[in-house]
C-alpha cells in the first residue's frame, strides 16, 4: 500500500486515545484535527495554552470527541513532570493508544564552528531528551492498549547530514536511532509499534524560519501529508515497526 495515498476510513480511530506534542500549530495541530476527525480522543500537548485552546475549539466545532489539553514546556520539564503527566493521563483516560512526537526546536542555522552550547543543549533537550523521557514514562499507558503506535518525527537531514543544520540534524539522527532501538525492544513483547515520519518540506512556522526567502505558497501544506500520519496511527500499519517513512 502506498501510505502517501492512504485513504483512512472515517472511523479509523474510534475509541482511541492519542497524545500529540507540539499540537498548537503546524503539523501537530493538523494531525490532532485529523486524528479527532477519524474518531480519536486527542490530548493536545504543548507550551502555549491559547494555541492549544484554539485547536481544542476547532476539534469541538468539527464535532470531534472532547480533547484534553496538557501544557508543558519540553525545554524545562524534569523527570517528575513526566511522571505527573503519566499519573494525570492514567487518571483521566486510563490508557494511551497513540503518541505522536511532533514538537521540535530548530536551533541555529550556522556552522558547527560557530554553534553555541546554549542552542545545542536546548535543541537536544527538546528534540531528544524530552522525547526519551516522555516515551519512557508513558510506556505503561501504551502497554494497556491492544494496539498502540508511537510516531517520532524525523527529517531528511536526520538521514544525511547537511551543512549548517547543526544540532537539529544531529537530534534527528538520534531520533532515528531511538526509534529503532525502542522498536526492536518492544517487537514481540508488546502491542506497541514504533516508527518515524519524515514530513518533508511542509508549510509551517519552523520551515519559514529555516528558509526565510522561500515562498510559502510553493510548499506542501500540513493537510496534504496527513495520509501517512493516519496510516501509521491506525490499524492499517499493525505489524509495521522500526520503519522510517517519508510523508511526501
Amino acid at each position: 500500500m502506498n501510505h502517501m495515498q492512504y485513504q483512512a476510513p472515517d472511523n479509523l480511530l474510534d475509541g482511541r486515545v492519542i497524545a500529540v506534542t507540539g499540537a498548537g500549530d503546524g503539523i501537530g495541530a493538523e494531525a490532532a484535527r485529523a486524528f479527532a476527525a477519524h474518531g480519536a480522543t486527542v490530548i493536545l500537548i504543548g507550551r502555549t495554552v491559547p494555541k492549544l485552546e484554539e485547536v481544542y475549539d476547532q476539534i469541538e466545532k468539527a464535532g470531534g470527541a472532547q480533547p484534553g489539553i496538557y501544557p508543558i514546556s519540553l525545554d524545562g520539564a524534569v523527570e517528575k513532570d513526566y511522571r505527573d503527566m503519566h499519573d494525570r493521563l492514567e487518571e483521566v483516560f486510563g490508557q494511551l493508544d497513540g503518541l505522536l512526537h511532533n514538537a521540535g526546536e530548530l536551533g541555529q542555522r550556522t556552522p558547527i564552528a560557530n554553534y553555541t552550547l546554549a542552542s545545542w543543549q536546548k535543541v537536544m533537550q527538546v528534540n531528544v531528551t524530552a522525547e526519551f523521557l516522555m516515551t519512557k514514562t508513558l510506556l505503561p499507558l501504551l502497554e494497556k492498549s491492544d494496539s498502540a503506535s508511537i510516531i517520532f518525527t524525523s527529517s531528511s537531514v536526520g538521514k544525511v547530514g547537511k551543512p549548517y543544520w547543526g544540532a537539529y540534524a544531529v537530534s534527528k539522527f538520534a531520533i532515528e536511532g531511538l526509534s529503532q532501538v525502542l522498536a526492536h525492544e518492544l517487537e514481540g513483547t508488546s502491542n506497541i509499534r514504533v516508527n518515524c515520519i519524515n514530513p518533508g518540506a511542509t508549510r509551517t512556522r519552523m520551515r519559514a524560519t529555516a528558509f526565510p526567502a522561500e515562498d510559502p505558497a510553493t510548499v506542501t501544506t500540513p493537510a496534504a501529508i496527513m495520509p501517512t500520519y493516519l496510516y501509521l496511527m491506525g490499524s492499517a500499519s499493525e505489524g509495521i515497526t522500526g520503519q522510517s517513512l517519508d510523508a511526501q
